[in-house]
């Protein structure tokens, strides 16, 4: 069978190039990712063809053509979690993958990013680019809000997914939704034993002339944190599907007696019969969400954030402990890439 051509921008660990090759139909051929530890980790699950470094500068280079471009420009500028600050440079981003899809000539490319993305006036620009008189007139887009629990992923995470594809070929629309899964489905049965191991074993790996922590399989990443007291105490006191307003008094900390309101997820406790919450990069800390075990008095491992983000067991990772929990929870779910995928390979074909 003929493999397509995929380009990764802005690839990060390597999600969605994850779920492209998971449908047998995609070989990857060029990525781009500007954190070295992250790059580390795509190139050590896909090859060395990944450029480490700034995107402005790759695209200078010779860009290899592909049938697919995927990216997801980064979006701290528009996330609902930080300041949405409009003049954030990183929220210009997207022109360097509008430079790549010039060179590249994809007959689709796929744009990810947090739903705010899509009522930005980045999106509006970009969509001027698919205009008669753009630089991207050959194309049109079709944009989609895509919850990764509906995809196969164990997860509520909802995401702007713009499909652009040939102005002469028709309409594709949403990639069709497949069986949801719960936190049960996607833990393997190794998972259920108590955790001791708070640190990742002590291993170097070579990468573009520097060396880099790694490589840790799934097993490596199931360590916990070595908690207060106090938090010992707060998990205890924290039931089934529960959360801080479950906490007594004395438990409490000074600014959950002022706030009763706000978000009730904080130091909530996971369930097995649903998805979980987003995974975000602090997924460790039980103070930043509902990310509590649905049984164990402690907060979810990194391998555990990793089965929940749809990585198999046998991804392979690099970095410390911190770094990790950066790239798994700004990874795309690739079970989310594998729908799309699937739906653009049947378009390809």
């Amino acid at each position: 069978m003929v493999k397509f051509r995929v380009i990764d921008l802005f690839a990060g660990c390597g999600g969605l190039t994850q779920g492209f090759t998971d449908t047998g139909r995609f070989m990857p051929v060029a990525a781009v990712e500007l954190d070295h530890v992250a790059a580390a980790t795509y190139a050590q699950n896909f090859g060395k063809h990944v450029h480490v470094g700034d995107i402005a500068d790759w695209v200078g280079e010779t860009i290899p053509e592909a049938e697919v471009v995927v990216g997801g420009p980064p979006c701290q500028g528009f996330s609902a979690l930080g300041k949405q600050d409009s003049n954030d440079p990183r929220n210009t981003m997207w022109r360097h993958y509008v430079e790549t899809l010039k060179r590249a000539l994809p007959t689709f490319f796929v744009l990810e990013n947090v739903p705010q993305f899509l009522k930005s006036a980045e999106f509006e620009a970009f969509q001027r680019e698919t205009s008669k008189r753009g630089v991207l007139s050959q194309y049109e887009l079709e944009p989609f809000i895509l919850n990764a629990a509906n995809y196969g992923a164990a997860q509520n995470r909802r995401r702007a997914v713009v499909i652009g594809r040939r102005r002469e070929l028709t309409p594709i629309g949403a990639p069709p939704t497949t069986v949801g899964k719960t936190l049960a489905d996607v833990f393997p049965d190794w998972l259920g034993s108590q955790v001791s191991v708070t640190e990742l074993p002590e291993s170097v790996v070579d990468f573009g002339g520097f060396t880099v922590p790694g490589t840790f399989k799934a097993r490596d990443l199931h360590f916990t944190r070595k908690p207060t007291e106090m938090s010992k105490a707060r998990y205890r006191a924290i039931p089934a599907g529960g959360n801080r307003n479950d906490l007594p008094d004395h438990l409490l900390s000074p600014c959950w007696r002022k706030h009763k309101s706000g978000s009730g997820d904080v130091m909530g406790r996971l369930m097995w019969s649903k998805p979980s919450v987003t995974i975000r990069t602090e997924f460790f800390k039980p103070e930043k969400g509902r990310y509590l075990h649905p049984e164990e008095h402690r907060p979810i491992t990194h391998a555990e954030a990793a089965f929940i983000q749809g990585f198999p067991e046998s991804f392979l990772w690099c970095g410390n402990k911190t770094s990790i929990a950066r790239q798994i929870g700004n990874a795309v779910p690739p079970p989310l890439a594998k729908a799309i995928a699937g739906h653009l390979a049947e378009h390809l074909g």
